[in-house]
């Protein structure tokens, strides 16, 4: 299965992609502010890979002039649908469709790992004004919670596919691995959690490309036994999941 095949498994799952996945915390766009130098409110932001618009909607909400671009039509349309008075154009991270020096901050959230670096840093860097930034971050899974560290170990048996690890702060080797080589790096990890329903918790790693390429059989099997496991943890069936965004800053100058 391509990376691409992953990637584009959303589209047929935008509802679910929707109404599951996490957000993100407040002190995420504090960070932001703090790392980059740059107020949110009137920031002219592209949220590159914008999904279902979940970052998109909170940093409209921290007063951003933002731009959606997403290469999906499943993701575009649940987009238009949702946020129908924030812009969005298609396409992706390696071919931008937007302007030199038209932006102050770029930010892909949980979309970074699906580009290509070698094309997708000198775009953004193209689209930046001089002074801007671009902003990753992910959701990580806290592997230090044995629960899930367990689950994560099944998900990985059952589909092959990995999640991403939180590597330490400084550590040169993420930094390659990232493609943001010869870039000045700051990052930060914030630490925070959700209670959901046992459902939503469950529809939340469906929504991942690993069960998204799947057959529908397998995915519904796995969910099943994980079911009864949680129930045995939460008996109240309210999941505390446990997140660490890792959140990375990348300049030129």
């Amino acid at each position: 299965m391509t990376s691409r095949s992953r990637a584009m498994s959303f589209n047929a799952a935008a509802d679910r992609y929707a109404a599951y996945r996490p957000s993100y915390p407040s002190e995420l766009f504090d960070a932001v502010e703090e790392l980059t130098r740059i107020p949110l409110a009137g920031a002219r932001v592209a949220d590159v890979g914008a999904g279902t618009g979940i970052s998109t909607e909170q940093l409209v909400a921290r007063g951003a002039d933002v731009i959606a671009v997403e290469p999906g039509e499943g993701m575009a349309a649940w987009f238009r649908k949702t946020l129908p008075d924030v812009p969005l154009v298609r396409g992706d991270a390696n071919a931008l469709p937007l302007a030199d020096g038209c932006r102050d901050l770029l930010t892909y959230a949980q979309s970074w790992h699906w580009t290509d670096p070698q094309r997708s840093v000198p775009e953004a860097l193209r689209v930046l004004r001089p002074g801007g930034s671009l902003v990753i971050w992910w959701n990580t899974t806290a592997h230090d919670v044995p629960w899930i560290a367990e689950q994560t170990e099944r998900i990985t048996r059952h589909t092959g596919a990995t999640s991403p690890t939180l590597s330490p702060l400084g550590d040169p080797d993420a930094v390659r691995k990232a493609g943001l080589e010869g870039l000045r790096i700051g990052r930060r990890h914030l630490r925070w959690s959700r209670t959901v329903p046992l459902d939503t918790h469950l529809g939340n790693l469906a929504s991942h490309s690993g069960f998204l390429v799947m057959d529908d059989a397998a995915t519904e099997a796995f969910l099943d036994a994980e079911r009864e496991r949680l129930r045995l943890l939460f008996p109240d069936e309210r999941v505390v999941e446990t997140y660490v965004v890792d959140l990375w800053v990348a300049s030129s100058s």
